[in-house]
């Protein structure tokens, strides 16, 4: 079957090429601030849980920009894949408010025919998810408060693209290219961290040679370098990235480029090393740093650098437990202590990175998980909701890198954050999972009630 293909459009700065790269996975489209500054038709594959789509990313329709000829490129641009597709994904700013030029492009989407749908973007929590109500006076489409950047509501956005185009589940859990990484390509490990935590410094003690520029100014390290190098036999690809400094402190615009690519790696990392400075310990920044990687999803290992700075019995173990304490959103990461400088615990390190990797790609085999939930459950059963009970059918690793889990409940919105999170912790308890992150997803599946309705709709827009 043809992957059914997906239009996103909506108004300049409204973070189209966000949700693209969402989608897909990585960074294939440049984000900026600056508008106009995507132009042509992207295209990019989707495999949500084996459910395969397209989506196209285009330029900001606006028709005030339309009359230069540039923007008239992008208007053609942008209409020819909503000729093309086959649903439509409108995205407006929630932050920003309704504008005029959402009313008028609302106006235009309104009269073609096809499933549309809305998504309220830069919502980037609940408590934020007011910001949504002004565009309800829109009329179109079902309306899906999301946060692109973080990945905030894409999973509901998704599952009613999935329901409304009932695109069919392939088998992709027979496929080892979709279950895992290519074991022959080099394992790719993204260093990040603070200006001066030492990112360079550790980059050139594993390739032997001056690599990259080391110098105690901040901001020597602008665009990613990528040095590939071979250890026990194993093949690297290290990325050192410039140092991420807090917004309020990025002045110059190359610096915000640079912060940006840096960050964007961690979609094309299999590992991420959060490079902390032992002697000053984990900061604020660096809590923000390590909330970015989880949220990517990616592998990581924090590794304490300068460590032969620390003196006195027990430093060493001092600052481990400080930086336990500073990243406790963490507690699946491991904690090495290294010197850059000297090479103190370097080669452990890369063993550490290993084992990470190792685990973010793990799978468990659906009769061994639900053997195991079967167990959680006579301890810990399913919570109450509205004075019934909640049944959890089976537990199902859905992907892996990280992995990913599926609960279906017959009540998916009874079983809370704090459910999940301890049923994630179990997983751990059994199976390790060391290093890398889980997702547990509740889903529900569409029963006979619901699909009526949605072949009620579907006739009716074909009329």
């Amino acid at each position: 079957m043809i992957a059914p293909l997906i239009a996103i459009v909506g108004r300049p700065n409204v973070g189209k090429s966000t949700l693209y790269n969402r989608l897909v996975g990585g960074r294939p489209a440049l984000v900026h601030n600056t508008p106009g500054l995507t132009r042509d038709r992207r295209y990019g594959d989707v495999d949500y849980f084996g459910h395969k789509m397209r989506v196209i990313d285009t330029g900001g329709l606006d028709p005030e920009a339309a009359k230069e000829v540039v923007g008239a490129g992008i208007h053609r641009q942008a209409h020819a894949a909503i000729e093309e597709a086959e649903a439509v994904i409108f995205v407006v700013d929630g932050r920003a408010g309704l504008m005029p030029l959402d009313r008028e492009l609302a106006d235009m989407l309104r009269k073609i025919d096809r499933p549309l749908f809305t998504a309220d973007n830069k919502v980037d929590s609940p408590k934020r998810d007011d910001l949504a109500h002004d565009f309800y006076e829109l009329g179109i489409g079902e309306l899906y408060a999301i946060s692109a950047a973080h990945g905030r509501g894409i999973d509901e956005l998704l599952e009613a693209i999935v329901d409304d185009l009932e695109i069919p589940r392939s088998e992709f859990e027979d496929d080892p290219r979709k279950r895992f990484r290519d074991p022959d390509a080099p394992l790719r490990i993204a260093l990040v961290g603070k200006p001066n935590a030492g990112k360079s410094s550790l980059l050139n003690r594993l390739v032997g040679s001056e690599r990259a520029l080391v110098h105690h100014a901040p901001g020597t390290t602008t665009d990613p370098v990528d040095t590939d190098i071979e250890l026990g036999g194993r093949r690297y690809t290290l990325v050192d990235t410039a140092g991420i400094r807090r917004r309020a402190r990025i002045d110059a615009e190359t610096e915000k480029i640079s912060v940006s690519l840096a960050l964007s790696q961690l979609e094309r990392a299999d590992v991420a090393v959060l490079v902390v400075d032992a002697h000053l310990g984990a900061s604020e920044q660096d809590a923000r740093i390590a909330g970015a990687i989880e949220q990517s999803g990616r592998a990581v290992v924090i590794a304490l650098n300068k460590a032969d700075l620390l003196d006195g019995p027990g430093a060493r173990e001092k600052a481990r437990e400080k930086t336990t304490d500073e990243l406790h959103f963490l507690p699946f990461a491991p904690v090495h202590l290294i010197s850059a400088k000297r090479g103190d615990g370097v080669g452990e390190l890369m063993d550490v990175v290993d084992g990470c990797a190792e685990q973010h790609q793990r799978r468990i085999s659906t009769s061994e998980l639900n053997k195991f939930f079967a167990e959680v459950c006579e301890t810990h059963p399913p919570p109450i909701y509205k004075g019934s009970a909640v049944s959890i059918h089976y537990l199902v690793q859905g992907s892996v890198r990280p992995p990913t889990f599926l609960l279906w409940a017959n009540r998916p919105q009874s079983v809370s954050v704090h459910y999940r999170r301890f049923v994630a912790n179990q997983l751990r308890k059994r199976y390790g999972f060391k290093g890398t992150p889980l997702r547990i997803i509740v889903k529900s599946k569409v029963g006979k009630r619901k699909k009526g309705r949605k072949n009620m709709r579907r006739k009716m827009r074909k009329r």
